[in-house]
């Protein structure tokens, strides 16, 4: 779906203003308390769990979000080295869902966890033009502990889009890269995350909502003053994300719980002042087999204006790599796959395939290795291979970017526990797991 217009987003903007003064409800604005400082553990659901796909439908499916999710990149960079004209926020469907509550009383409700976002989001009673969910509509109407947000109030601020409504409410349009958007109020509620209330978290009441909905709405995690880490003022989160073609639970941690130990690698966290949102990684350089790939030093390096640089992304499938960078890891791959090349990216997406042997398990790969700051980060091969059946191909889980940056995509994370410490600025990881963890 392409981005609304300028013109149609301002009209949008203005009848959401009126239709607001008519229906918001009437609710005090609270005063901004700190927020419970806690600890706990929620339950994650990949998205394609439960929905019976094959595998190789998981896969098509996956191939598609990744692709639309770098595609919104793409934009997202050349739109942040022209800030004047920038009146997107950019982001995009996720992988996994988390499992929370919303109100008092509260009620069960399933968002997409995404590291590369702020707000947090859930459609709202009334409803004027929403996607189908699996769980009733929240109605704020019979919540006792829901308040509008100000106009005055800094996290109004903090939207790109904002305007007051008649009822002192902060009201929102918050655009994604893919062309959908969310559109309400800002408000707070409390929300119960595995039996933990947190009071007063700012969030996104929705009642126009155009593009492609997953769950109940989208959390954010990035590292804005709107996402939940953010607001819980817990610094500390850590996930374990179980195997792409499973139907296990995955484990999102914050606060207390999310502290890794054993044996940890761990390595520093990088900003883009351009683009604050997101977690880059200070990638070195990658290794396949025993061969260090002649990558300039300064390939994955992110630049003065934004671009290049590698960001750890939960709501990107694939793995996507600056694209010279990418050319050579392919290049290498060829040269040490003894099994003969296919070219299957009509029904794959993927650009490098190699036919099965009669026998999968005679099928040798060499291995990967991101060699990050101060931490070796060595994948599994099912951490970088994905098997296609009926076809008789396994393909590398990887794409080029197109340009000079790179995404590590949620694929190479499965079963390794992964912790991101805003106090220290680090990123740990360690192998485990996560179906057991």
């Amino acid at each position: 779906m392409a981005s609304l217009p300028p013109s149609l987003s301002s009209l949008l903007f203005l009848t959401l203003a009126l239709i607001l003064i008519s229906i918001s409800p009437a609710f005090s604005t609270p005063h901004q308390d700190q927020l419970m400082k806690t600890g706990f553990k929620i339950t994650l659901n990949h998205i394609d769990s439960g929905g019976n796909f094959t595998d190789s439908e998981r896969l098509y499916r996956a191939v598609k979000r990744s692709n639309r999710r770098l595609q919104m990149f793409n934009e997202m960079v050349l739109t942040a080295k022209h800030p004047k004209v920038r009146t997107t926020v950019y982001s995009g469907a996720g992988e996994y869902l988390m499992n929370f509550s919303i109100g008092t009383p509260p009620k069960s409700y399933y968002g997409t966890m995404d590291t590369g976002s702020d707000l947090i989001w859930t459609q709202c009673q009334p409803c004027l033009e929403c996607f189908s969910q699996p769980d009733p509509v929240f109605d704020p109407k019979k919540s006792s502990s829901f308040s509008n947000v100000s106009c005055s109030n800094n996290l109004c601020h903090e939207l790109p889009k904002s305007q007051c409504n008649a009822h002192d409410g902060c009201v929102y349009i918050y655009s994604y890269g893919d062309g959908s958007s969310t559109s309400g109020y800002l408000a707070t509620e409390t929300f119960t995350f595995k039996k933990v209330p947190v009071p007063k978290v700012a969030f996104g009441c929705g009642i126009f909502q155009f593009g492609p909905g997953k769950g109940d709405g989208l959390v954010g995690l990035g590292r804005g003053p709107l996402s939940l880490v953010s607001q819980l003022g817990e610094r500390t989160f850590s996930y374990c994300l179980t195997s792409w073609n499973g139907n296990e639970h995955s484990t999102l941690l914050i606060g207390s719980h999310a502290s890794v130990n054993g044996k940890i690698k761990t390595t520093p966290l990088l900003q883009n002042p351009l683009m604050p949102t997101f977690y880059y990684l200070s990638l070195e350089g990658i290794t396949i087999g025993s061969t260090r790939l002649p990558v300039n030093k300064t390939t994955f390096a992110l630049n003065a204006d934004g671009s290049g640089g590698l960001f750890i992304d939960s709501g990107s499938t694939f793995t996507s790599l600056a694209q010279s960078a990418y050319n050579l890891l392919i290049d290498e791959f060829r040269s040490q796959v003894k099994l003969p090349q296919v070219d299957a990216r009509n029904s794959t997406n993927l650009d490098l395939c190699f036919k099965l042997p009669t026998d999968p398990s005679r099928a040798k790969v060499p291995s990967v290795v991101f060699h990050f700051t101060d931490a070796d980060l060595d994948l599994p091969a099912e951490n970088y291979m994905v098997t296609y059946s009926f076809l008789g191909v396994t393909c590398l889980a990887m794409h080029g970017s197109g340009d000079t940056r790179s995404i590590l995509g949620n694929i190479q994370q499965q079963n390794i526990l992964v912790e991101y410490d805003l106090y220290k600025e680090t990123l740990s990881f360690m192998p485990t797991e996560c179906d057991k963890f």
